[in-house]
């Protein structure tokens, strides 16, 4: 089948799965009041590959049914560019709010599949096959994935991997006649409502964990004993108005615990296999999957510069320190731009014929988008001051006994109408204030793993050659 729609994605979320969020068990999120906007707002995603197909759409290789770019598996610079494009397009449906719109394990996959040489080593050939015989699965039926990586480490004393058999944590408990069973806790499933399946695959290496804890899978969502315990709902009721990004951009987390879950044969992909599992998140994933990530963050980078500069702009901001600060948000996305065209211009293949970004670009940019990001909200709060706080609701400029004192006070500079004002600095406040803002800060300093943690792997993999040939010009001189 080619790419869904909208309709047709809503229609497969309703599957009776057995998501929780707060009291409720929700086996429709259409359905929900906490769930439908983010629903909507992904159904709209799904139709913008019809809006735009010379962008976002592609014959599939092998029936030629229309799919979305993002499954395509790059083999050439030519293919990178192509994606970018269709990547950006999603990236700015949700001006980088929603981390995880389906294009992210879209291009996931597509990189697994593309490297399954990667996959196929001491004896996991038949799984590496189950994988890419998903991907195609994937592709074909435009699936949206969730996924959950890390482990539900309880005590971080002992570490954040397992040593030797936890069974608190995702493992393998015994062979079944159609597949596996496993039973455990894993975090973090973000979009977890809204996907048609789950995939479990390593996010680090786990040199010392019992072999049971080395799974990779992806099943379907109301699998039995599969169970999703969602955070506190930030979504606000849709009002473009009022909440412009909380009322569709809530894509929620969940907590998910696999209570005795069969997973079929033939949707594993790793199967106790730990050299597979401590080897596979190797510099391809780096060089394929954070094209996604980073469009994602270069196109919210750029949406924060226009809004805070059309915040000052609103008030008559012009003094040196806001644009100071407006400036500096222009450096960070620029930068973010740069990065990815330098990753796509330096691009080479990786191996078994797939095409990926050159690392080095997307690894710094890994790195300081946890302190970039944050710096950024501090700023639209500090140019916003208390004007984010002066901002009449819609209905009550639709009051025509305080319509004309609104327009009277709360004005902008020049031209700028009292209804713009408040348009601008709610958008403004909802994008770097409001609960939707706390948790997407809070998801941009833990995204990809920290920034601490990403400095320093940076600093043990990156290539030492040119650095200490410039170093050693000087300390090798002979002393005179």
């Amino acid at each position: 089948m080619p790419a869904r729609t909208g309709a047709e994605f809503l229609r497969g979320l309703r599957d009776n799965r057995q998501v929780w969020l707060g009291r409720d068990r929700v086996t429709d999120p259409t359905d929900h009041p906490a769930l439908r906007g983010a629903a909507e707002a992904l159904a709209a995603v799904f139709d913008l590959h019809f809006a735009h197909p010379d962008e976002c759409l592609m014959p599939d290789p092998e029936t030629g049914e229309q799919i979305a770019v993002s499954h395509m598996i790059p083999r050439s610079r030519e293919d990178l560019l192509r994606r970018h494009k269709a990547l950006r397009r999603v990236a700015e449906f949700s001006v980088g709010l929603m981390g995880r719109t389906p294009d992210y394990m879209n291009v996931t996959y597509a990189g697994f599949a593309g490297r399954s040489d990667e996959w196929a080593i001491n004896g996991n050939e038949a799984c590496a096959e189950n994988l890419v015989a998903f991907q195609k699965e994937l592709r074909r039926k435009d699936l949206s994935l969730t996924h959950t990586l890390i482990h539900a480490v309880s005590d971080k004393s002992r570490g954040h991997v397992p040593s030797g058999l936890d069974e608190t944590q995702l493992h393998k408990v015994e062979d079944t006649e159609h597949g596996i069973l496993v039973r455990g806790a894993r975090v973090l499933a973000t979009l977890a409502p809204f996907s048609d399946e789950i995939a479990v695959y390593p996010s680090q290496p786990m040199p010392d964990a019992d072999w049971r804890h080395a799974l990779s899978f992806c099943i379907p969502m109301n699998t039995p004993g599969l169970k999703f315990f969602c955070r506190d709902s930030v979504s606000l009721p849709r009002n473009d108005f009022d909440h412009p990004l909380s009322g569709r951009f809530d894509e929620q987390d969940a907590f998910v615990v696999f209570d005795n879950v069969e997973v079929p044969r033939h949707r594993v992909f790793i199967d106790g296999n730990l050299p597979v599992y401590n080897s596979v998140m190797s510099p391809s994933w780096r060089g394929n999957a954070m094209h996604q990530t980073m469009i994602r963050a270069w196109t919210k980078l750029e949406f924060a510069w226009g809004i805070a500069t059309r915040m000052a702009e609103t008030i008559g901001a012009r003094d040196p320190v806001t644009q100071e600060m407006l400036g500096e948000i222009w450096s960070y996305a620029e930068l973010a731009r740069s990065a990815v065209i330098a990753g796509e211009q330096q691009a080479y293949e990786y191996g078994n014929g797939a095409w990926f970004l050159d690392m080095r670009p997307m690894n710094a940019l890994r790195a300081t988008l946890p302190y970039w990001f944050p710096r950024v909200n501090e700023i639209i709060r500090l140019i916003g001051s208390h004007n984010v706080l002066c901002t009449p609701t819609a209905a009550q400029f639709d009051d025509p006994s305080i319509r004309g004192l609104l327009d009277k006070y709360l004005r902008g500079a020049e031209d700028v109408t009292a209804e713009q004002r408040a348009r601008v600095f709610r958008l403004g406040w909802d994008f770097a204030g409001s609960a939707l803002a706390s948790r997407n800060e809070q998801y941009e300093r833990f995204y990809l793993t920290s920034g601490a943690r990403n400095r320093q792997a940076n600093q043990l993999r990156a290539d030492r050659t040119e650095a200490d040939r410039l170093v050693d010009r000087f300390l090798q001189a002979p002393v005179k």
